[in-house]
This record gives structure tokens, sequence and C-alpha cells, in this order.
């Protein structure tokens, strides 16, 4: 999936396994991947956790909320959990390749289809929320379900849509709050010591809130925190025989996870101790492991321009995160989780021998355009292994901020090639879907045509791609040739012809694909723009390799 939203109902019924068991069936209808299921019997609340593409969470979403409605009656409920209805609340999350704005977009989508559909009224809350005082959950749920009834008569507290009276419906239901949030990352933080008030003392003074430090008076002042985004407290626990720092991090764009681990370690060490590990509880984004590793790769005076798995290692190690238990990758974070829970055969994980085997049978995928996006990452990788073998070595230190960002840009190229790889290939099984659609009537033939359309437009959309990426290679080639080390010249020459390949590949799998479009005018703009991409490319890749060959000559 390249794009990726979390969505994490919150339902008010932590004890009927049979309701619970309904409401996630019906969540499951909209073809998302269920990653967790948490009854709490005492709080009565149970909270689940799917993602999916944007608009299957969305369905996902709606669906259990409808499930919950015909299930729950707030009139009987009891628990632990402050609650206002039957689903109290329920946020999305951007996970991969989706902004906050359009996860605020599907907040609002939702609240309308719940407001309208199903007679609930429904607050919006945190980035979606259209007043500052509704931002926060805890102030829009004062009261909980049993003060709605007053709650909803007020005029600064009607609902963002549905009802604004109470009736029998909304007595049953209650009201929901939907919104969007940052990805909250549950971490604790491991200590060499067992108690449990120094753990405590350094979790006051990270966390946002801060402390009350006793003044001289005997009055007290409030002292802010050092971290923004972080809520923390200390706790002893028995299992791992050590106290730790538990710490909920709510926006780890802003407070990055590696800040919150050295933190930790600076409060530590001041205190005669020291941070021995760390451990992730629940998931982890991507992004939150690479950028430490990233981090901490830079620390070290080393280039960060690295593999996704060396930048994960480096994160790995360096925060400790095998420490009390195994950390495992594809458990543990939250994209390689979906991978493998979609269970799908991917090109980009056969060896070279399978692949070429693959491709060499008589089944016409994959075919010429994955094989374009193999050239795109090998044109790719070849140059950030130039810009590598530049950076860090002392006779180019003028050009070391140039070689970091063209390693980084190459290795960001690479990852979209390879997933260029297999995205060809699907897309192509689209078209055959497509094809093998029904075609007796009329009717059936008007659908089946109009699919293979859509399904003929997104298999020209990847090559498409493929050139446009192409052109950004052979940008990066043309820098590596130009101040690159010298040593590799020939390197950055292969990776201009690698990228011409992948380019030149690509527009013949635009060309074959546009026969079948029957829109004329899709069919001239997308030639003519290929056409242009490519003689673009021709004359860059040209330019390159004689600049190559005559700094080896």
């Amino acid at each position: 999936m390249e794009k990726i939203v979390e969505c994490v109902p919150n339902f008010s019924e932590g004890r009927d396994m049979k309701v619970i068991e309904e409401i996630v069936s019906a969540i499951k209808e909209a073809g998302v991947y269920v990653l967790d299921v948490d009854p709490g019997e005492a709080t009565n609340r149970t909270v689940v956790t799917f993602v999916g593409e944007p608009e299957k969470v969305l369905e996902g979403a709606f669906n259990g909320i409808k499930k919950a409605a015909e299930l729950i009656d707030m009139r009987k409920h009891k628990g632990e959990h402050p609650r206002m209805g039957a689903t109290d609340v329920c946020p999305f999350v951007p996970v991969k390749g989706v902004t906050m704005e359009e996860c605020v977009a599907l907040a609002e989508e939702l609240g309308k289809r719940v407001g309208e559909e199903l007679g609930i009224p429904v607050y919006l809350y945190e980035y979606a929320a259209k007043e500052d005082y509704r931002r926060n959950l805890a102030d829009i749920r004062s009261g909980e379900y049993e003060a709605l009834p007053e709650k909803l008569s007020k005029e600064e507290w009607k609902p963002d849509f549905g009802p604004s009276e109470w009736n029998e419906n909304v007595a049953k239901t209650g009201a929901t709050v939907i919104g969007a949030r940052d990805f909250l990352i549950a971490y604790n933080v491991n200590l060499n010591t067992t108690d449990k008030k120094l753990a405590n003392r350094i979790a006051r003074v990270i966390r946002e809130s801060g402390y009350k430090k006793k003044m001289e008076d005997g009055s007290r002042v409030q002292v802010p925190g050092k971290l923004r985004y972080v809520k923390a407290i200390g706790w002893y626990i028995d299992e791992y025989r050590r106290a730790q720092i538990s710490i909920n991090l709510t926006n780890y764009h802003e407070t990055p996870l590696w800040k919150v681990f050295e933190t930790c370690e600076e409060e530590a060490i001041s205190r005669g101790i020291r941070v021995t590990g760390s451990e992730i509880v629940g998931l982890v984004p991507l992004n939150a492991l690479l950028d430490a590793g990233s981090h901490f790769l830079r620390k070290m005076g080393k280039s960060d321009a690295v593999p996704e798995e060396d930048l994960l290692h480096v994160a790995i190690m360096s925060l400790g995160l095998n420490e009390v238990s195994e950390f495992d990758p594809y458990e543990k974070i939250i994209e390689y989780k979906i991978e493998r829970m979609q269970e799908r055969k991917k090109l980009v994980d056969l060896s070279i021998k399978d692949f070429a085997d693959e491709l060499s049978r008589d089944s016409p995928a994959p075919g010429g355009g994955s094989v374009a996006a193999l050239n795109g990452a090998l044109s790719a990788a070849l140059s950030s292994m130039v810009a590598n073998l530049t950076y860090g070595k002392k006779k180019y230190s003028d050009v070391w901020d140039e070689m970091l960002e063209a390693g980084r840009k190459a290795q960001e190229l690479k990852d979209r090639f390879v997933a260029l790889i297999d995205r060809d290939t699907y897309a192509f099984y689209e078209m055959m879907a497509a094809m093998k659609l029904p075609k007796k009537t009329e009717e059936e033939m008007a659908i089946r045509g109009a699919e293979i359309q859509k399904a003929t437009k997104r298999a020209i959309e990847v090559p498409m791609e493929t050139l446009s990426l192409s052109l950004e290679l052979l940008e990066l080639a043309d820098i590596l040739a130009e101040k690159g080390n010298p040593n590799a010249l020939s390197d950055a020459g292969v990776s201009a012809l690698t990228a011409y390949t992948a380019g030149y590949s690509a527009y013949l799998n635009v060309l074959i694909n546009l026969g079948g479009i029957e829109d004329k005018e899709y069919a001239e703009e997308t030639k003519k723009k290929a056409e242009e991409m490519l003689r673009e490319i021709e004359e860059k890749s040209r330019k390159i390799v004689e600049k190559v060959v005559s700094g080896i000559k």
C-alpha cells in the first residue's frame, strides 16, 4: 500500500466477547487489516487498532460505529474508563504517504456520515477540531455520558454533526468523538536501578507538563518539562527487576525518539544512574526508527545515505531495543507488519536468479516495466555508492554536504524504484482482472469497458513515473560525475547508462499501453509528455557519458 492510515476506535464494551467480535467483523468487511483488539473488563472498553488505505479505513470505521450503535446500549453501561458513547472516540492517524490534512478530511467525512445516517451526535477533536476549546478529548468528554442531555442543550457544545437534542436514539448510542491525531508511541526507557523514585524524578523533568517546585516561602511554582509532546511517569517492573521511565510520545515528528532517549540518558547520569536500553510497547512507525538510525550515524561522523535495513540496525542497537525482550521489526514496525499480513509474494524479495527465472517464463508479467524499474533501482544504488565513497574523505571535504545530500536522494530514489518493480506487475494483473469481467449484457460490457480503461491508465502511470524518476537519476549521476570521487568515475557513468535504460524502457511500456486507450486527448497528451522526457533523458545521458569517458582518458 502506498497510503496507510491507522484508526483506533474505542468501543464501550469490554466484557461481552460476542459483541466485540461482531464489531470487529464489521470493521474487517471493509478490507482493512486489524492489528490488535484489546478488551478491558474493568474499564468495560475495547480498543481496536486497524490499518489500510484511506477509503477502506473510512468504511471500516463507519461499519464499526454502526455495529456498535446496534449492539451497545449506553443506558446500561458502567465501567472504570471515562466514556460518552457506544463508540467513544475514533481517531485517524497518518502512517505512510498520507498527510494530517487528509486524515482531518477523513474525520470530517466520517463525522458527517455518522451524524446524518446514524443519528449520532459527533464532536471533532485534536487536528480536526473547529474550535480550540474542543481540541482536547478530556474537555469534550467532561461529565461523560451522564452529562450529555444538558451538554447538547448548550450552544457552545452543539455537535459538529448529528442531532443536538436528546432523543431515544441518542440515549442509546450516546455521542462519538472523531478526529485526527499523530501516532502515539508507547515507549519505556530502562534504568540500572530498582528505585521507582529515581525513575519518577527523571519522568517529571522530561515530561511536557513538568512538575511543581516548592519555593522558600512555601508556595509551589509549576516548572515546565524539557520535552514537548511527552507524557511520562516512573515505575518499577517486577518482571524485569528494574525501574523504567514510561513514556507516551504524542508527536515523534516534533520530538524525535532519539531525543527522548538522549534526554533520559542525560538526566540519569546527573543522578548517578544510567540508561541501559529501551523498549517499544505496541507498534512504531518506520520513520521514527529510520530517523533515529540517521541521527546516531551522523553522531559517529558517518553518512546516513545507507539502506533502510542498515538504518534500522543502528537504531535498534543505539536505543537498546533488544535489552528486555526481542525487537522483531516485522512484528513491531507497523508498515512491516502490514506487509507480512498481506502475504503477497513480492518480486523484490526474490533472489537475482529467481527473478531472472520468473522473468524468463511464458507468463506476460513480470515484464519490461519491472525490468525498467529494476534498472532505475540499480542506477540509484550506484549513485549512492559513489556519494558514500566521496563523503568522509578529507581530500573531498569541500563537497561533503553535496555528497551527503546526493546519497540521501539516491537512497530515496532506490526505494521508489524498488516499489515500482512490483507495482508494474500488479498494474498488469489489474488489467487482466478487468478483461475477465462478464460481458453478456450491454450493461456488463459497459462496466467491463470502463474498468479496462481505468486499469490501462493505471498501467501507464507506473512507467510514466519511472520515466520521470529517471530524469532525477541523471541529475544525480551528473553531480557525481562532476564532483564525486574520481576513482568511482566509471560507476557514475554506469549509473547514467542504467538510468537511460530505465527511462527508455519505460517509454516503450507507455507507448504499448497507450494503444488501448480510447480517450484520444489523454493519449495524445501522455505521449507528448513521454516523448519530451525521453528526449531530455537521451540528451542528459549522452553528455554525462561523454564527461565520464573524457575524465577516464
